[in-house]
């Protein structure tokens, strides 16, 4: 039971990682929320397994060592979250017995934002702090200040010469349609939803940047000492007086008919708000009940926070249609009757894979159960078997052959993925090659995109991205949508191309496992196309960070005839497949087979250069503290958990100062 114990609190940890630093959440908030009430039954059956360090004694850190971390005045605590009317109807009646007396709630939306505390003194914005790990939060104020819904001076004369209020900072949907399609046309990844996109917006080291974003805040709560009022509904009231943006839906309940009223009525009317919203949040109103009533070492006591489930739809399968990926993996795709989900029309929702389709034994003409629950691609969960008549259509099966090329398609063992096998004669995996190659940290070559590259794919103008080198203006122009500029633009592109160095060349050949850090390790100890090619799996090995299956697939690579002759047409087109001297110019190996992971502020120089010196000089950037770090590059202000795990396993901390003359620096 304990490796189990350990197990559990290991992946709520990644979780958390991923959801509050890295805002790229891997589940959904009730399935976290189910494995910490999974791994709290559990320590509670085996107390001989405590740690003061398991996830369920902190709360969720998203502190950014980037930041200056600063002290929150109250600890800035999260809500307990329930899912049902009979979680509610429990808070409401636990409430009623601790306070011995019925009492008044707040009742107010939750949105699916970013928490943020924010100070003010005499009347002006003094400090915003993110809510961390609810004790110490990182001083985002030149950000705060750019949301031009939080007030820099506030109205009137009656408000405190200090407080603090808590609110979320949120990205409206229209905003994050835009962001994500600037992404998308900037080949970056989109946001999964507004939330991500709010969390990824107030970590940017650029005030301006953030400006551009127009994210909005609504303020939720009000501490410090000679408020107006002694009831919380009063005192977000006179917030609104004094220049907050306060939700204008909060509403004082007196029982609980009135709060399951305000669920029911929001589940369906926040589809229409502007903002992403999750659930209700239901607060005990007099702040000597909340006082009274306290908190536990995570949540209050007096408050509770009601999470609507994901929003779902039934719509009819019209069809499965199947999509080709560049490295050959064939997704499939429902194509549905149009429904309405989450403020957009959703017309088609993924499968993922083969086995998933089983699962849900599919059959053409169903009526399925489509879910977006945050993320941008709707998914299909369930099909409504009851609704299905003697008529339904044929059972849906996976394919079995390429329906782009119709080469069989093939599954490794213990893999979920089919896939085509013809990487070389098949249209997407083609394509997706050569938008590989043009990417920004590829080639970067401009004025081409997916629809582009596909159009001169189509037209005959080009065959694999070597093509590209030998485009003639003039057959350009002849094709739909081009104009003499954008061809122009096209051409000096590709010429400008040829000036990029032999390590992002190497990334754009796109062999499979190579990707940017591993290609500039292999131009670093090659140094030239030549040598690399004529490399033996042993000499490929010997390579920092370069494994068996890396090795391999660079020989395979290599090995194949058409992808010879690829690499010999771009150099007889100039490109680079030399390393620069530049690159190699102060390298060394004093840091070779030793991992580092940098933690904290530093005064000499950025992160970012201190990650460049390391694989400089051999060494290997890791972002997590494991057995397998040597060293944690140590700043000021480094995060606790680190340094409590770098101190459990031994891991030898050193300065700025000690790594510069360790390196020559």
């Amino acid at each position: 039971m304990k490796e189990k114990i350990e197990a559990l609190r290991r992946e709520i940890e990644e979780l958390n990682y991923r959801y509050y630093v890295l805002s790229d959440p891997l589940v959904s908030d009730r399935d976290y929320d189910e494995k910490i009430k999974e791994l709290e039954r559990l320590e509670l059956d085996y107390p001989q397994y405590a740690d003061a360090n398991s996830p369920t004694q902190r709360v969720g850190s998203d502190i950014n060592l980037d930041f200056r971390q600063v002290e929150h005045q109250y600890p800035m605590l999260s809500l307990s979250n329930t899912y049902s009317e009979r979680e509610v109807r429990d808070f409401y009646e636990r409430t009623v017995k601790a306070l011995g007396e019925d009492f008044e709630t707040v009742c107010e939306l939750k949105y699916d934002g970013v928490s943020i505390s924010i100070k003010y003194l005499d009347g002006a914005l003094s400090q915003a702090i993110t809510r961390g790990d609810g004790v110490h939060g990182d001083d985002v104020t030149a950000n705060v200040r750019t949301i031009r819904s939080i007030p820099l001076k506030l109205h009137g004369k009656d408000f405190p010469n200090e407080f603090e209020v808590r609110g979320e900072i949120l990205m409206p949907w229209s905003v994050f349609d835009d962001l994500n399609r600037e992404r998308i046309e900037d080949e970056e990844p989109p946001f999964a939803n507004p939330r991500n996109a709010a969390s990824g917006t107030i970590k940017l080291r650029d005030p301006k940047i953030v400006a551009l974003r127009h994210l909005d805040a609504f303020i939720y709560y009000v501490l410090g000492e000679g408020l107006p009022s002694t009831g919380h509904y009063e005192n977000l009231t006179k917030a609104g007086d004094w220049g907050f943006k306060v939700s204008d839906a909060i509403k004082k309940c007196t029982n609980l008919d009135q709060i399951l009223a305000y669920i029911a009525y929001w589940d369906v009317e926040r589809k229409n708000l502007p903002v992403a919203t999750d659930g209700v949040v239901i607060k005990v109103n007099s702040t000597a009940s909340q006082n009274f009533l306290g908190a536990t070492a995570k949540s209050p006591r007096w408050a509770i926070a009601y999470k609507f489930p994901p929003e779902r739809a039934v719509t009819r399968l019209l069809s499965v249609s199947y999509q080709v990926g560049r490295t050959g993996v064939v997704t499939p795709v429902a194509n549905l009757e149009a429904v309405q989900l989450s403020g957009t029309v959703v017309k088609r929702a993924s499968l993922h894979n083969a086995d998933n389709i089983e699962k849900l034994d599919l059959h053409a003409g169903d009526n399925v159960y489509v879910e977006k629950g945050g993320e941008i691609i709707p998914k299909i969960t369930g099909v409504d078997v009851s609704s299905r008549t003697l008529f339904v259509g044929e059972k849906i099966t996976f394919i079995d052959k390429c329906p782009e090329c119709g080469a069989k398609l093939i599954r490794i063992e213990g893999e979920a993925a089919n896939f085509c096998p013809d990487k070389n004669h098949c249209p997407p995996q083609i394509k997706g090659k050569i938008e590989h190659f043009i990417s920004r940290r590829a080639m970067n070559i401009d004025g081409l995109g997916g629809e582009k590259v596909g159009q001169l794919y189509d037209s005959g103008l080009i065959h694999d991205a070597s093509d590209l080198y030998t485009l003639n203006p003039a057959d350009v122009l002849r094709l739909d949508r081009w104009a003499r500029k954008s061809v122009d633009n096209l051409i000096g592109s590709i010429r400008r191309s040829k000036e990029v160095p032999f390590e992002r060349v190497l990334f754009a050949l796109g062999i499979p496992e190579v990707g940017e850090t591993v290609a500039k390790r292999l131009a670093i100890a090659f140094r030239s196309i030549d040598c690399l090619m004529s490399a033996t799996i042993e000499d490929l090995v010997s390579v920092s960070d370069i494994g068996i299956v890396t090795a391999q697939s660079v020989l395979d690579f290599f090995a194949d005839a058409l992808n010879k002759t690829f690499v010999e047409r771009l150099k007889s087109f100039g490109l680079r497949f030399v390393i620069d001297d530049a690159v190699l110019s102060g390298n060394s190996d004093i840091l070779s087979g030793q991992t580092f992971v940098i933690s904290g502020v530093f005064k000499k120089h950025s992160r970012d250069e201190y990650k460049a010196m390391i694989e400089k000089h051999g060494g290997k950037n890791s972002g997590s503290v494991s057995s397998k770090t040597d060293y944690i590059l140590a700043g000021d202000n480094m995060g606790p958990a680190k340094l409590d795990k770098a101190n459990s396993l031994g891991i030898k901390i050193i300065s700025e100062d000690e790594f510069l003359e360790k390196t020559g620096g």
